[in-house]
């Protein structure tokens, strides 16, 4: 029942909304009175309620015939009366989704069995791997109504599901799959507090504005607030909040006064890198030439896109194991053009021991294997761990690896990191015109959703077609971010290069395909001097093919280069190596002309 702010009626609360007031009252007063400063829920996000639901149903094939309450949220009344049925009804021993109320408190418990009578069991299922502290919060709002309307509990349990579980193929063994836990006592000790909390609320609902809360770590503890971008829509774009050090140093300096980055006194103690975001400026250690020399040629750039599926689909697996679907690599040698190859899978099978072979074939046995964190590092463990016939290969790929992310935290750092080592928050600020603002797919969460999309919804071929050019572009733009970010660093090392214009190369056609994805590369003819101006780009430029790929690659041979250096606003964008070494240009077709570099 919804009244005016500053009335005296009471708003009907859920456990949705308890549990919102419970992290902040701020979240659950514009949740009920101004729910359309919330920001929109992405597709991941969706995609894990979705996933949430799916296990809720599962988990009721635990405790066969029951009856479900079929009735819309909004429709109480009804639910209320459909259920008040059910639970009278001494044939009905389990209730699925049924609607109770007490003290104006709207809960739908999972599961209910009846164990005899009128005692009940209270069962709540969660899509997680283990039982979290907000889920006793979940359960005890549950527990305080159904008891409150009538219902005597003998127990309360939390079912979720068990990653030790594996998964043989076949039929999936319920019991083995799903955790429950009794958690009656822990459950019971929150029970006194419960209307305390609720009368607190209700004051607080009962006025006029909102609480003045100021945005928090509590924000996305144990939720991410929805009213986040609402609640800090006027704090300074330097906001302590973004400077690294987490809770602790957010606190310290809030407690100052202190809420923009530029404030921090001079002396205030700072760590290494909190230092360097407060500076604000560009920073290049002295050692960045020596920690780029390590690298072994030929260098491959690998990446890969991943899925966790919520409850296992192959056979050997558990739940929310990473399943790899996809890799790239970009293979730079010294003195050769630059390749790329991929790997996507296409069918519904698991892709673990096709993708491994066809990786072991790419990576060969020499060379730097350039990686960005040691998240593949994880996912080739758990391949060797997988795969007894390729291990052994897979831990010799392991130990090539050369991980990039370590070398630009510990060597170079960018006034537009904003302390962020992230390669969606590096590359923007390096290199720009490779950001991934002109891809449909352009983050790793929506690689994986649009991956299980292509394969477990019903899509029509040109659906699967246009997903799989996404995932092919997405996965590529990640490895050509590391070819490029080692050229903009090597830039960056050998600063003070002079400038000189770059020389064309007449370029001759070859192709690579691996699984059916090609790359097109131009490969260097004798070279004739361009008379091409930085700021107009005049002059001829390398012709390119609409061929099988996406990919352009434009490699420019030492003898052009000798005695200058290539900038970043020199065509084809992008920085190359000022030390006069061979030099290789990559670019998405796509992407270059919508940037009016390519006719359409």
């Amino acid at each position: 029942m919804k009244r005016a702010r500053g009335g005296t009626v009471s708003h009907r609360l859920s456990k949705s909304k308890y549990l919102a007031g419970l992290q902040c009252h701020k979240r659950l007063y514009l949740g009920i009175y101004s729910p359309e400063l919330a920001g929109e829920i992405d597709e991941g996000t969706q995609a894990r309620f979705d996933a949430g639901t799916d296990v809720g149903v599962l988990a009721r094939q635990c405790y066969p015939g029951g009856v479900l309450v079929d009735v819309e949220y909004y429709k109480v009344a009804d639910g209320l009366d459909r259920t008040a049925a059910l639970l009278v009804d001494p044939s009905i021993s389990v209730v699925y989704e049924g609607f109770l109320q007490f003290d104006n408190v709207l809960v739908r418990p999972d599961i209910l069995v009846r164990v005899s009578g009128n005692r009940w069991r209270l069962i709540e299922v969660k899509s997680t791997a283990q039982a979290k502290d907000e889920h006793r919060d979940d359960l005890a709002i549950q527990a305080y109504v159904l008891t409150g309307a009538g219902l005597s509990l003998d127990a309360t349990s939390l079912m979720h599901l068990n990653t030790g579980y594996v998964y043989p193929g076949g039929a999936l063994d319920l019991a083995q799959l799903f955790h429950e836990a009794d958690i009656t006592s822990a459950v019971a000790a929150r029970q006194p507090g419960i209307p305390a909390r609720l009368a607190e609320m209700r004051r607080m609902l009962a006025a006029a504005t909102p609480p003045p809360i100021e945005p928090d770590y509590h924000c996305q503890d144990p939720y991410e607030c929805p009213f986040w971008q609402h609640c800090t829509r006027e704090k300074p774009a330097r906001w302590v909040f973004y400077l690294p050090g987490g809770r602790q140093t957010f606190q310290e300096l809030v407690g100052l006064g202190i809420q923009s980055i530029d404030d921090i006194p001079a002396g205030h103690p700072l760590k290494l890198i909190q230092q360097r975001v407060k500076e604000d400026v560009e920073w290049v250690s002295p050692g960045l030439d020596a920690a780029l020399d390590t690298v072994r040629f030929p260098v491959h750039h690998l990446d890969f896109e991943t899925v966790a599926p919520t409850i296992p689909v192959y056979p050997g697996t558990h739940p929310y194991q990473t399943i790899p679907f996809q890799w790239s690599n970009h293979i730079e040698s010294e003195n050769g053009p630059l390749r790329h190859e991929a790997y996507l899978c296409m069918g519904s099978h698991d892709p673990r021991e096709e993708l491994a072979v066809a990786l072991l074939k790419s990576v060969g046995q020499e060379g730097s294997i350039c990686t960005y964190t040691n998240y593949e590092r994880t996912v080739l463990t758990g391949l060797a761990e997988a795969l007894p016939a390729q291990r052994w290969d897979l831990l010799a790929v392991i130990d090539r690896l050369w991980d990039l992310h370590a070398i630009i935290r510990e060597h170079y750092y960018h006034p537009g990191f904003a302390g962020s080592f992230s390669i969606k928050a590096v590359l923007p600020a390096v290199m720009p015109q490779l950001a991934y603002d002109d891809l449909d797919i352009q983050e790793g969460t929506m690689a994986a959703l649009q991956y299980s999309r292509m394969h477990l919804a019903a899509t029509d071929d040109g659906e699967r077609a246009r997903i799989r050019e996404a995932l092919l572009k997405y996965c590529e733009r990640d490895t050509l971010a590391m070819v490029e970010l080692r050229k903009a660093l090597r830039l960056r090392g050998n600063a003070g290069a002079g400038a000189a214009a770059a020389s064309e190369c007449e370029p001759a056609v070859r192709s690579s395909a691996l699984f059916g994805v090609v790359s097109v590369i131009l490969v260097p003819a004798p070279c004739r001097k361009a008379d091409r101006t930085q700021a107009g780009r005049s002059g001829p430029e390398p012709p390119f093919s609409e061929g099988h790929g996406r990919i352009q690659t434009w490699r420019y041979p030492r003898r052009c280069l000798e005695g200058s250096e290539a900038t970043h606003d020199m065509w084809p964008a992008g920085p190359r190596r000022a030390s006069g070494g061979p030099v290789s240009q990559t670019r998405d077709l796509s992407y270059r002309r919508s940037k009016g570099e390519l006719p359409l």
